[in-house]
């Protein structure tokens, strides 16, 4: 199975529908701490992915999805988590702030 090498970009109603299923495992990866999205269960620092991959499911096919403020951050985790081998990525385009620009809440 070929390797994602990035992760799959979903507008804010998408990415909503995408995290309501409870097997996908939704983590803020923003950094400093801006608020987060409802139904996050994690955040880690963008910059941390590597060094604290022990604290990621240890199973590579888990669905994941992430995000930050603008999509920047997330980018970057992405790559990183397509590096230690995660096949099932997604990441909010445009971040919290098109989340909130389509209305939805950021919890503080």
């Amino acid at each position: 199975m070929p390797v994602a090498t990035r992760a799959e970009l979903l507008n804010p109603a998408d990415f909503a529908a995408a995290i309501a299923d409870p097997s996908r495992v939704t983590i803020n990866v923003h950094t400093p701490n801006e608020g987060q999205l409802p139904g996050t269960d994690s955040s880690l620092p963008f910059d941390q992915i590597q060094q604290q991959a022990a604290t990621l499911p240890p199973d590579r096919t888990t669905p994941l999805a992430i995000y930050c403020r603008t999509g920047t951050m997330s980018a970057t985790a992405a790559k990183d988590l397509a590096a230690l081998g995660y096949t099932d990525v997604i990441e909010l385009q445009g971040g919290m702030l098109a989340w909130r620009h389509t209305g939805r809440t950021i919890e503080e």
